[in-house]
């Protein structure tokens, strides 16, 4: 589908040149983002990561005189000549950051001919995959939280089961209440307070296993409300108790969701519907679907 303009684009495409200084160009994108579907957290460190860029080739350098060579110097900038340490995350966020602004300035407003960013590439050190499980390692764990199960606590087991197959951030999973959930067609709700992330608001399946487990999870915890009525630190020591019985250091909410992502990417989702299973913003998905596409070429055995 075409991008379609919005009245601030219009509006921005009219007073933005190739002359407009780039802490002008910057506010323009950051008032962009707030308008959009994205988060205040993506705001916050994308608007932070480009007055890193200003602080770097200068607050009034007019956006067209910016060069691929510009943005490499940034980078080993960034990673050499700042004097303040930059984790590999942080420094692939702030590139997906530049690549975004350049992105908006050339495709959506068509100020800029080229885009400058294009082939600005991730320094390979930064290219560090994230941890997923294999297939073995998947068989493990759904084994170590079954054993659980047959000794009277179905708690690992249903938390494994909902991670694996819904991909859910641990800020989710905390939030979920049982009205979040359907067991007719086994399904959960991810639903959010603010007005702000309706727009992230998504109905997971789950598989047909699932109520069964669930009602007796349920049963036995005496559930009311809350799904998961315990910390998040509480639910990271279950998951690590599993861990530990599947002979492994340590499982986390993070390698659980993109074992999830990595399973339905290689089994062909089209990659708009697994966006909007993880709910990711399309600035987000685009540096997800990247790696996802690295880990598919080590992980095809799913």
């Amino acid at each position: 589908m075409a991008h379609q303009p919005s009245l601030f684009e219009f509006r921005a495409r009219s007073e933005l040149t190739p002359e407009t200084p780039l802490a002008r160009a910057r506010q323009a994108f950051a008032d962009h983002l707030k308008g959009g579907d994205y988060s205040r957290h993506t705001v916050y460190f994308f608007t932070h990561d480009l007055r890193l860029l200003g602080q770097c080739l200068g607050e009034d350098r007019p956006v067209g005189t910016i060069g691929l060579r510009d943005l490499q110097d940034f980078v080993d900038w960034l990673r050499h000549r700042r004097g303040v340490p930059c984790t590999p995350k942080s420094l692939r966020r702030r590139i997906t950051a530049v690549k975004a602004f350049f992105r908006w300035l050339h495709e959506d407003l068509g100020v800029l001919p080229a885009n400058p960013a294009e082939a600005l590439v991730y320094p390979e050190a930064v290219e560090s995959l994230p941890e997923v499980l294999t297939p073995e390692q998947v068989r493990a764990v759904q084994e170590a939280a079954e054993g659980f199960r047959r000794e009277g606590d179905a708690r690992p087991l249903t938390l494994l089961t909902l991670l694996l197959h819904t991909g859910l951030k641990k800020s989710e999973v905390v939030a979920l209440r049982l009205e979040h959930f359907d067991l007719r067609e086994p399904a959960v709700w991810i639903r959010y307070a603010h007005p702000r992330y309706r727009h992230k608001e998504r109905r997971l399946p789950l598989p047909p296993e699932w109520p069964e487990l669930f009602r007796e999870y349920l049963r036995q915890y005496r559930i009311e409300g809350r799904v998961f009525p315990w910390t998040p630190r509480n639910l990271e020591y279950v998951l690590d108790d599993v861990a530990r019985r599947a002979g492994m250091a340590h499982l986390s909410f993070e390698t659980l969701r993109w074992t999830c992502a990595l399973q339905d990417f290689i089994r062909g989702m089209d990659p708009e519907d697994l966006r909007r299973k993880l709910g990711l913003s399309e600035i987000q998905w685009r540096d997800t679907l990247r790696r996802l596409q690295a880990l598919a070429g080590r992980f095809a055995g799913f």
